[in-house]
């Protein structure tokens, strides 16, 4: 393998260690960082897949005790991060691990803000609500998607409402993220597109977000272009471990840049759809996503120019990306009617990554991304 560190990966707020076998580095690496007992955040699968107890075998080798919550899932609800506290203060841990694909390491940072400040996860919904100090934290993502290790938030659910929640504080940043492509080799073949698409849709919002800045872009073009030309061979492939690191390390350039930028509207019209028809995330996105591009660029106007000098031509690529993902391209494919895009739209313009589009977008415009993507 002979996948060579960006230097992009400067921009990244959080340390990385990248590389095939760097699983065995998580011990010495919470040592480091004073950990004593930690507490590791996972979910029954990577549990089966035997990720966990290598993790363990690391941790205890280096003298750390170890407590592991696996009862994670997907899109975590604040129930599940309860669940967690309430381990994690029994055991009396010092330090988080998060173990797995996006929703253990949100959940992990949940459990953190609680952990560490009290309350309830609805009371750290939006930027800066942290009054404390946090524990120290590692990631370690299975998945090449969401980027979550390289980022400060949250994503968590309520139950009640289904609204997912934001809940972000620079407090909440991983001191390290462990990026090892052998992890990512278990992924069963849905759960690699649709994470692989999520980080598509993360270097291609970040590119032309509002919030943009010197750094984003350059994280988000060196994902892009780790990305692009891996994906397809990564999913037809697993045994391929160049194109699988190049997957994980531009998921997790792609997570940095939303760190130093922000996204758009297709994450908010993303939602939604999660909320309402349990669409997995990853899947959510990409199909509104050339649909997104396009209405961007429908003013003639080409925000994506950093990834692309044709907005229409990159469209078509992430199109061709989902065919190959074996990804819905239409919302009637994932059970939406056209009655149901209205009320789609008004809780679409109600999330905070609209206000970041390239584009100024009302419930209005947002019906008419639905409607194209119908």
């Amino acid at each position: 393998m002979t996948t060579d560190l960006p230097d992009a990966l400067r921009y990244s707020e959080v340390r990385a260690v990248f590389g095939a076998g760097a699983l065995a580095q998580l011990g010495d690496d919470a040592a480091r960082c004073g950990a004593t007992h930690a507490l590791l955040v996972t979910d029954p699968g990577i549990v089966k897949a035997g990720h966990v107890a290598s993790a363990v075998k690391s941790l205890e080798g280096a003298g750390v005790r170890v407590t592991v919550f696996a009862g994670v899932e997907e899109n975590p609800t604040t129930e599940h991060v309860a669940a967690g506290v309430e381990c994690a203060r029994a055991a009396g841990v010092d330090f988080l691990i998060g173990l797995g694909g996006g929703s253990s390491m949100d959940s992990a940072k949940g459990i953190n803000f609680i952990l560490t400040g009290g309350g309830q996860m609805h009371d750290y919904w939006g930027v800066g609500k942290a009054p404390k100090a946090m524990l120290p934290m590692i990631a370690v993502p299975t998945t090449a998607g969401t980027g979550s290790e390289a980022q400060s938030f949250a994503l968590i659910t309520d139950p009640q409402t289904r609204q997912k929640m934001a809940c972000g504080d620079k407090k909440a940043l991983c001191v390290c993220a462990i990026l090892d492509p052998d992890l990512t080799r278990t992924m069963p073949r849905a759960v690699a597109a649709a994470t692989g698409i999520d980080a598509v849709s993360h270097a291609v919002e970040t590119s032309a977000c509002k919030r943009r800045s010197d750094e984003s872009r350059a994280l988000s073009r060196e994902a892009w272009a780790r990305l692009t030309p891996n994906i397809a061979t990564a999913l037809r492939d697993p045994s391929n471990a160049e194109a699988r690191a190049n997957m994980l390390l531009g998921a997790h350039l792609a997570g940095a840049a939303i760190e130093r930028s922000m996204l758009g509207a297709a994450h908010a019209c993303a939602n939604p759809l999660t909320a309402r028809y349990g669409t997995v995330h990853g899947v959510a996105v990409g199909l509104l996503l050339p649909h997104v591009v396009r209405f961007n660029a429908a003013d003639g106007e080409n925000p994506y120019a950093d990834l692309c000098d044709d907005a229409g031509e990159l469209a078509s690529t992430i199109e061709t990306m989902l065919a190959h993902a074996n990804q819905p391209t239409r919302l009637r494919d994932v059970g939406v009617a056209e009655d149901a895009l209205s009320a789609l739209a008004k809780t679409a313009a109600e999330q905070w990554t609209a206000q970041f589009n390239p584009r100024a977008v009302d419930a209005a415009a947002l019906l008419k991304i639905y409607r194209s993507a119908l």
